[in-house]
């Protein structure tokens, strides 16, 4: 029977306190915004031969659990969580004992604190499978070993010919895991420290399968930031496609008795004039954003011949701009926006503009800029018979493949 026809299962072990990480247990903190639990599951779940993913936590983390796998849970083969025991290896037998009534095949043991694992890697492994009861990533020692006394003194060193460190996942036929498992716990035995040293322990030939690179196990605070450095850094070069779009806007006053300006409404002794609600400050970032990504103006998607968009709220406008940058995979790194007017004043309403232009684009606050000018009593602004914005946006897109 070949590793693809095979019932294949997973058990990703998140258990711990995570301690050394400092706060939080490692396994939900986030790296590259995204929490490393959800980054372990991710690259099973990009594996269809992957039947059923179990995850094993502390129940004292159960809502941290939920919330690291929104967008994850409405996957099928994601199971409801395990509770671990006092050990990591009590922990995996407490997975087994709940994979054991649907009798996988084959069963892979994953540390979440791993979110580097490679899709490809885990399928060499399961392709090992085929020929051997169990298999483990790992990767050749090529650091000269040293053994130092409790001290710190070298007393010794150690050859490193045919020496690996492990890493996970770990690959088992299920029923000689769980068998072996359960024969260490009724021993007595709990001082294991991986699964494949359950597997030698009870007979089982293991072999070693290469991995790739960049494989870490996050345990310290130092490993976190460097991961999220890593990631950001990632994305950094992935976004390389950086664009700068601009945007201007005019509307009159007409009567009335407040203006709306970055998506505020403004007392004053007029409004502005528009098909929509005439904010000149969103519709001149609507119309950067559209710039940048050469699809036309403001008037293009949302024309004012259209009655839909009779007095419409000008963040419609905005937040689909923002829906099509993020459609073609960009993000928006800046927004600048300089409102002209004699009145009324903008000063005392700035960060109430920043706070929800940030929030209909889905950025920080401190992405946002809102600057305000007088014309210095000339031409028609002078004259008090209208405002006008200029907007600038940066966005950051993928280069075109």
């Amino acid at each position: 029977m070949q590793p693809q026809d095979q019932s294949i299962a997973v058990i990703v072990v998140a258990a711990g306190s995570g301690t050394r990480a400092g706060g939080l247990p490692k396994q939900y903190r986030s790296i590259g915004r995204r929490p490393i639990l959800a980054r372990s599951l991710g690259a099973f779940m990009a594996l269809p031969a992957i039947g059923r993913i179990v995850c094993v936590i502390d129940p004292a983390f159960e809502a941290e659990y939920r919330t690291a796998i929104d967008g994850l849970a409405d996957d099928p083969r994601l199971t409801e969580p395990v509770a671990g025991g006092a050990t990591r290896q009590a922990s995996v037998l407490a997975g087994l004992e709940a994979l054991a009534p649907f009798a996988p095949d084959l069963v892979l043991i994953h540390d979440a604190a791993r979110p580097f694992v490679a899709p490809v890697a885990i399928a060499r492994l399961i392709d090992r499978l085929a020929a051997v009861p169990a298999a483990l990533l790992a990767h050749p020692v090529v650091d000269t070993l040293k053994h130092a006394d409790a001290d710190g003194r070298v007393i010794g060193t150690r050859a490193r010919d045919g020496l690996w460190a492990a890493e996970t996942p770990q690959g088992f036929r299920f029923a000689a895991l769980l068998d072996a498992h359960r024969r260490a716990a009724a021993e007595g035995r709990t001082d294991f420290t991986d699964d494949a040293a359950v597997a030698e322990w009870a007979g089982l030939p293991v072999a070693v399968v290469a991995g790739e690179p960049g494989n870490l196990k996050i345990t310290s605070l130092a490993d976190l930031e460097a991961a999220d450095r890593r990631l950001r850094m990632e994305e950094f070069l992935a976004l390389g496609d950086v664009r700068v779009g601009t945007g201007y806007d005019v509307h009159r006053f007409t009567d009335g008795d407040a203006v709306v300006l970055g998506n505020v409404r403004i007392p004053h002794e007029a409004k502005l004039e528009g098909h929509s609600d005439a904010d000149v400050a969103l519709h001149a970032l609507t119309d950067a954003i559209l710039g940048v990504l050469g699809e036309g103006d403001i008037g293009t998607h949302f024309p004012p011949s259209d009655m839909r968009w009779r007095g419409a709220d000008s963040a419609v406008f905005l937040a689909e701009a923002a829906r099509r940058v993020a459609a073609r995979g960009g993000v928006i790194a800046h927004a600048d926006i300089s409102i002209i007017a004699e009145a009324p004043k903008i000063g005392p309403h700035r960060e109430a503009m920043r706070a929800r232009i940030a929030a209909i684009l889905g950025i920080g606050v401190d992405r946002v800029g809102v600057k305000a000018t007088t014309n210095e009593a000339l031409g028609f602004i002078g004259r008090r018979e209208g405002i006008a914005a200029i907007a600038t946006a940066t966005v950051r897109l993928p280069f075109p493949t």
